[in-house]
């Protein structure tokens, strides 16, 4: 890619990583299921212009994607970031969505890949396993099951993707923040009783946060991003976005206090480089690689 356009693929790295810190200093104020409510509302008014009716015969599917993306990646990712004790091993177990689309793929669309794409899968999962061994980590392992679910559910919001027709990927984001927020606001009010009362009290920084994660992270961000797969194929885009938690890693020693260790760099290689190969082959064979998505 030309200069210009790497350096803006590293603004989108910067921005998502970003995201990391900022939410995770709102969510010392702010529980995750309202936090994340609170950014779709905000993303409903910014992106209403872009609501279109999907196709005949989608809203099955779109709804499907709205609920798996909107309530379910988006409330466990923010509630495994509240969980966390770092910034590091959140923002890099999210990519595990990337392999679970591929093996979600292969299960339900009988889509085969090569054995290299296999050892691929096993390194990034054998990633994960070793980072969760990492101390940091160990203080908090349900953070770690919270990311794993999440990305679970992005993955399944990846695949039924590939069968949507009509819905720019504006529109989509519309769409998921539209649906996504009753969910939120009910399971809110179960779980995190008393926090909507509570939202008067709530820092000017916490507000920052909900309003980085809708315009920065989500519109600009994901402007740029649409913008640069218009221009070159995925493959040469994607091997940048897997700065994203290199640089949220950047983030977290520099602003919260990571101390990384040994397992955790170790496991996050190894988790980063069985993605960017599992991309890349993707690319190889002609398919569209998974969309990296952030926070």
């Amino acid at each position: 890619m030309p200069l210009r356009d790497i350096l803006l693929a590293l603004l989108v790295c910067v921005a998502w990583a970003g995201n990391f810190l900022g939410s995770a200093t709102a969510l010392q104020e702010m529980p995750p299921l309202l936090f994340t409510a609170l950014r779709l509302m905000l993303l409903v008014v910014l992106l209403a212009p872009f609501l279109r009716r999907p196709g005949p015969g989608q809203w099955p599917r779109l709804l499907a994607i709205t609920l798996c993306t909107g309530v379910m990646h988006f409330g466990l990712s923010f509630w495994a970031l509240k969980l966390a004790g770092d910034l590091s091993s959140p923002s890099i177990v999210m990519q595990s969505y990337i392999p679970f689309s591929v093996l979600l793929a292969w299960a339900f669309l009988g889509e085969r890949f090569a054995w290299r794409t296999g050892a691929a899968i096993s390194l990034s999962f054998g990633g994960v396993l070793v980072l969760g061994f990492d101390p940091l980590v160990l203080d908090n392992p349900a953070s770690l099951g919270l990311m794993l679910a999440s990305g679970f559910f992005l993955a399944i919001s990846t695949v039924l993707m590939r069968g949507l027709g009509g819905v720019t990927r504006y529109s989509l984001q519309a769409w998921i923040a539209l649906v996504g927020v009753s969910p939120l606001l009910g399971l809110s009010l179960w779980l995190e009783p008393g926090a909507i009362g509570r939202l008067g009290g709530v820092s000017g920084t916490a507000w920052a946060g909900v309003a980085y994660a809708a315009i920065v992270a989500s519109v600009l961000g994901h402007g740029i991003y649409y913008s640069l797969v218009q221009r070159h194929a995925v493959a040469k885009v994607m091997p940048w976005l897997l700065l994203t938690p290199v640089f949220a890693t950047g983030l977290g020693i520099a602003f919260w206090g990571d101390r990384p260790g040994p397992k955790l760099l170790v496991g996050g290689a190894m988790t980063l480089a069985g993605i960017l190969l599992i991309s890349l082959r993707s690319q190889a064979k002609a398919r569209t690689a998974p969309v990296a998505e952030e926070l």
